[in-house]
């Protein structure tokens, strides 16, 4: 018999007997349980129990979270120091594997969405617009791979991640392992995020820093989140099939040389750059690329952001619902290319800052695969 004993309102422990190993006892349902410290033992969360985040929550070096599917997870409300979010440190895991029809929910406790809801398939938040943003942080993962970083001396291999204080050591992300496995992630909701940390400084719905390509981002949707969708710090972190919407800032960030890709992907009406794509910030230069994806303009800024040292590849986007604000700038950047770029205007030049580029063109046909995005809120609203 396998027998599990519950610590702490969130530890399970598993302990071997010579008996029976086809027994294997569930825990009792408990409909709200509070996570006040970090986890550093391996850990599992259960889809009968709402969790709820009492504040910033580390896995730390060596625990695994697993996540099962159709799990809720609810951030309470704070800003500052006190913001809350799940935040997996270098060294830790993350496994957290929904399903389509069980997905991983990440929300505010001021929604009432609950497992019934899941699994009688109803996503969407019963009591929250989709336009709701800031009332809790988000989800941070931090690995070992390499960044392109400096300060006043020079190149550094490690930062601290925006949001997390520099008191907290699980803050530190970057290395040199390209191939760092920080989990699974896939059939993932995050929602109502991006709590103020500082003046102007918000938490990202998902930010990767310094994720290896060991681990596996899918389907993953972030909304209403008050600063950026997704953002990647360096890294090597593949994503695919991904929804950024409503977001308040950037659809989808990029910085210190990411040198993943992103493929196929849907970002509707946020309210900053649709991307964002710095360029190395250290003597380390590597590059991403970003292709298979629609995008719903809406409020938006510009549609490409890049700086003169950007690295990236872009190929098979389709652009919708423009205003006269938007554009692709720094088109001349060396690093960077277009690779059938459409754009659903009657032309093209009043949208890009310079000369069009050839693989910049007008036209009226989308490019993401939307079958593999159809569990999200954002298709079940008719959105795509």
């Amino acid at each position: 018999m396998n027998f599990k004993i519950y610590m702490m309102g969130f530890l399970s422990v598993t302990l071997l007997s010579s008996c029976d190993p086809t027994e294997t006892p569930e825990p009792t349902p408990n409909t709200n349980r509070v996570v006040n410290t970090n986890i550093k033992t391996n850990t599992t969360w259960y889809s009968d129990t709402v969790y709820q985040l009492g504040g910033r929550i580390a896995v730390e070096d060596g625990a695994t979270l697993t996540i099962q599917p159709g799990t809720i997870i609810k951030g309470e409300a704070g800003t500052g120091a006190n913001a809350t979010a799940l935040l997996i440190a270098r060294g830790g895991k993350l496994n957290a594997v929904g399903t389509p029809s069980l997905p991983i929910i990440f929300t505010s406790v001021a929604d009432e969405i609950t497992p019934s809801d899941i699994l009688s398939g109803n996503f969407a938040s019963p009591n929250l617009d989709p336009t709701v943003n800031g009332l809790w942080g988000g989800v941070i993962i931090l690995g070992n791979a390499p960044i392109s970083a400096s300060n006043t001396s020079g190149d550094v291999s490690s930062v601290q991640i925006e949001g997390i204080p520099t008191s907290d050591q699980n803050g530190l992300y970057g290395g040199d392992n390209s191939h760092d496995n920080s989990g699974v992630l896939k059939y993932i909701s995050i929602r109502h995020g991006g709590a103020n940390i500082g003046s102007g400084n918000e938490i990202n719905g998902l930010t990767l820093g310094g994720v290896g390509f060991g681990t596996t981002v899918e389907n993953i949707e972030v909304v209403a989140n008050q600063d950026d969708g997704i953002e990647c710090f360096g890294g090597t972190v593949n994503l695919t099939n991904v929804v950024s919407w409503n977001v308040g800032d950037d659809g989808f960030d990029t910085d210190q040389s990411w040198s993943g890709t992103l493929d196929n992907f849907v970002i509707i009406n946020p309210a900053g750059h649709i991307f964002e794509l710095d360029g190395p910030e250290g003597t380390y230069a590597n590059g991403h690329t970003i292709k298979n994806g629609d995008v719903y303009v809406g409020i938006g800024q510009d549609l490409i952001n890049v700086d003169a040292n950007s690295i990236v590849d872009l190929m098979d986007i389709y652009f919708t619902d423009i205003t006269g604000l938007n554009q692709i700038n720094r088109v001349t950047a060396v690093g960077v290319t277009f690779n059938n770029i459409v754009l659903n205007v009657d032309s093209v030049s009043a949208y890009v800052n310079g000369t069009v580029p050839s693989g910049i063109t007008a036209g009226q046909t989308p490019k993401a695969n939307t079958s593999p995005l159809s569990w999200t809120w954002a298709k079940i609203a008719g959105l795509f």
